[in-house]
């Protein structure tokens, strides 16, 4: 008898957003329950199971916040401010995915690139 397979089945988001950003060099993190697309290791876009998550800076994030099928993301309870969450709906087309990431981009490629962290020194 074969086994039930437990393996996830792939978040089609993923790969548009992969799509999306092209010969862009970025890099992927889990993080929020999803992935997220780092740019110089810098949030920049990600998944989640609410929608997606995009980060626009604070001064960018009324007027994203106010457009259709966004709002602002929440943790534990807490706006984020200058992160949005865009429900499924609000990405369906490409065109309308490719206007949030271009959001996102326009914020996180003013930012310094974070410098990668050292390990813990270990105690002699």
């Amino acid at each position: 008898m074969a086994k039930p397979s437990t393996s996830v089945a792939p978040d089609p988001m993923v790969a548009r957003l992969r799509a999306a950003l092209g010969r862009r060099a970025f890099t992927e993190q889990k993080m929020f329950g999803g992935t997220c697309f780092m740019i110089n290791g810098n949030m920049l876009i990600g998944t989640s199971k609410r929608g997606l998550l995009v980060r626009v800076g604070k001064g960018a994030h009324a007027a994203a916040a106010a457009l259709p099928h966004a709002g602002p993301m929440e943790m534990g309870g807490r706006s984020m401010e200058g992160y949005i969450r865009v429900a499924p709906e609000g990405t369906a087309i490409d065109a309308d995915l490719a206007g949030w990431l271009a959001r996102g981009l326009a914020f996180v490629e003013t930012l310094p690139p974070k410098a990668k962290a050292k390990p813990p020194k270990r105690p002699k």
